[in-house]
Parts: structure tokens; C-alpha cells; sequence
């Protein structure tokens, strides 16, 4: 399956976003009382969320994490909002109730972030039943870590989905740590995808750090999916550059390891490709960078000048 250039393109883009995006959250954390709550970023893990995203239609679902801003930039969430939400503020895209761990993005089929392990699992497959009930040609896609591969929901998720052939896409974003834990530490599988033989369904072990190799398996998914053929497990194989959080000193990780990862960087790798190919000019990706940059800068600017909610607004879009 050939990638169009327009697709590479939005995918080396909204890589170059959300690294910036991180980067500058990583600083912003450094103030005392900027920020509030546990930031969890995806540097270096950016050619997961990005290749995905590319691959979908607006319509398709995504059902994400508690490392969720570069899913949700890839999927075309506003930064202005994402960033106001961050901050609390209340032009946030959750009116400053959520905050960065539980962000929703409803226009661009974001409808869920949470934080428990393994909740993302039934959430989805709860999203592709009613996609499968009401005979829409849309999937969704279940972003997770390795580690909520070994809750009780990963299991329940992939029996229920494939006994029923959700349209769904169950995406292992194995970073090699859980926490402070390593992969080995937590799974006797080498390869979590192997999982899907139990279930009947595709196990496919990607690179995660080549967004073209991600797009690719992740369009192969969704036609199985929408052809009626059920789920599939897809396992992007990538890597944690930086803590758990960012309070996470990462004494657990070796110091070579992650510059060995680093060296892997998805980014130049692509960018590389791009440049190679004739695609993009090294100008190009300059102007990329320099527009994430805009965007990020004006992206705070808006955070740092909104309002907080009022007390009473608290009380509102309240259902229950």
C-alpha cells in the first residue's frame, strides 16, 4: 500500500507539533504553579499517534490515554484549546474542568481520555458496538500501553470484540515500561500481539517509530474492520523517552537506552525520507518547524490570557 505524499506530509506536521507542544509543556513545568496536575507526554513516541490519526477519517473514533496530546493534535484537536485545558482555563475544550489527564475532543471524534489502566479497552469496544448497531462505515481505535495489556479489561475487550466483529482497532502503544516497570518485568510474551491468537483475531507488530510502517498497518485494520472481518491488535513498538511523568527523575531507565532510542527519533526519520524522496526541501521542513512554533507560542498565549471558570460553572453540564 503506497502512502500519499499529502498524508506523509500531515504526518511529519503534526509530529513536529506535538513534539513542540511537549517541549514546551516540559518547560512550563519547571514554574511552580503554572501547571496544575500530573503532566504524561509521548516524546518520542509521536509516530504512533500521528500514523494512526493519518489514517483515519474524521468520522472514525479514537478512545485514548492519559498520554493523549499527541493523539488528539494528530487528530486535529484546536492547540488553542488543548493548551487552555492544560492550564484549567475556561476556553479550554472542556471548559476547564478537565484538565490534561481526562481531555475530550467531541467535534474531531475524541470523545474520551481516562486515566484507569485498561479502560480505554471496554469504552471502545462499547463505541464500535454502537458504530457496528447503527451500520456506520466508521471504526474506532483503542490507544493503550503494555501495561493495561495484562488488566483483567484487555482481555475482556478482545473476547467481546472479536465474538462480535467490532470495527474496532485495539492499538498496544508498548513504550517497554509500564510505570516504572519493564516490559519483562510485567509480560512473559515477547511480542504482545501474539495475544491475538487466543481471540481468533490479526496480531501485527509494527515499527512505532516509522509513522509510514504505523499509517500502513493501521489502514489495513480499518478496511478488515469495515469489510465486517472484526478487530484487529496492532502493536507499535516505540519507546518512553522521558518519565512515567514529568515529577519522574527516570532512575529506573538505563541512560544509554534512552539515548539509543533517541538516535531513533521518529521525526528526522521521516523528515529524512521526505527530504530523500524529493518530497519536502530542507526550507520546507524549516518552515514546518517555525509554524509548530507559532502555533505552540500562540497556543500559551491563549492558555495564559483566558479566564479561570467561575465557582457556579461548576454546577453546569452536569447530567446525573
Amino acid at each position: 500500500m503506497d502512502v500519499p505524499e499529502e498524508k506523509k506530509i500531515k504526518m511529519l506536521e503534526t509530529m513536529i507539533l506535538s513534539r513542540k507542544f511537549s517541549d514546551t509543556l516540559v518547560e512550563l513545568c519547571k514554574i511552580q504553579g503554572k501547571i496544575p496536575g500530573m503532566m504524561i507526554l509521548s516524546t518520542g513516541q509521536e509516530a504512533v499517534g500521528s500514523g494512526v490519526c493519518a489514517a483515519l477519517d474524521l468520522e472514525d473514533v479514537i478512545i485514548t490515554n492519559h498520554r493523549s496530546h499527541n493523539h488528539l493534535l494528530a487528530k486535529g484537536a484546536d492547540p488553542n484549546e488543548l493548551m487552555a485545558e492544560i492550564y484549567c482555563k475556561k476556553t479550554g475544550c472542556n471548559k476547564g474542568k478537565s484538565g490534561t489527564l481526562h481531555l475530550a475532543v467531541p467535534e474531531v471524534n475524541a470523545p474520551c481520555t481516562t486515566t484507569v489502566v485498561g479502560a480505554t479497552l471496554p469504552i471502545a469496544v462499547g463505541r464500535a458496538f454502537a458504530q457496528q448497531y447503527r451500520n456506520e462505515k466508521t471504526v474506532t481505535v483503542c490507544f493503550f500501553g503494555d501495561g493495561a495489556a495484562d488488566e483483567g479489561s484487555f482481555h475482556e475487550a478482545l473476547n467481546l470484540a472479536a465474538l462480535w466483529q467490532l470495527p474496532v482497532i485495539f492499538l498496544c502503544e508498548n513504550n517497554m515500561y509500564a510505570g516504572a516497570q519493564r516490559y519483562e518485568e510485567h509480560t512473559k510474551v515477547a511480542d504482545m500481539a501474539e495475544r491475538a491468537k487466543a481471540y481468533n483475531m490479526p496480531g501485527v507488530i509494527v515499527d512505532g517509530n516509522d509513522a509510514l510502517a504505523v499509517y500502513q498497518a493501521t489502514r489495513e485494520a480499518r478496511q478488515l474492520a469495515l469489510d465486517g472481518q472484526g478487530p484487529t491488535l496492532l502493536e507499535c513498538k516505540t519507546y518512553r523517552c522521558r518519565g512515567h511523568g514529568e515529577t519522574d527523575p527516570q532512575h529506573y531507565q538505563p541512560k544509554d537506552e534512552i539515548k539509543a532510542w533517541q538516535n531513533k527519533c521518529p521525526i528526522p526519520r521521516l523528515a529524512d525520507t521526505l527530504i530523500e524522496s524529493d518530497i519536502i526541501t530542507s526550507s520546507r521542513l524549516e518552515e514546518m518547524q517555525s509554524l509548530a512554533e507559532n502555533i505552540v507560542q500562540e497556543a500559551v498565549r491563549f492558555a495564559e490570557e483566558s479566564p479561570y471558570p467561575e465557582p457556579h460553572e461548576a454546577l453546569e453540564d452536569v447530567y446525573v
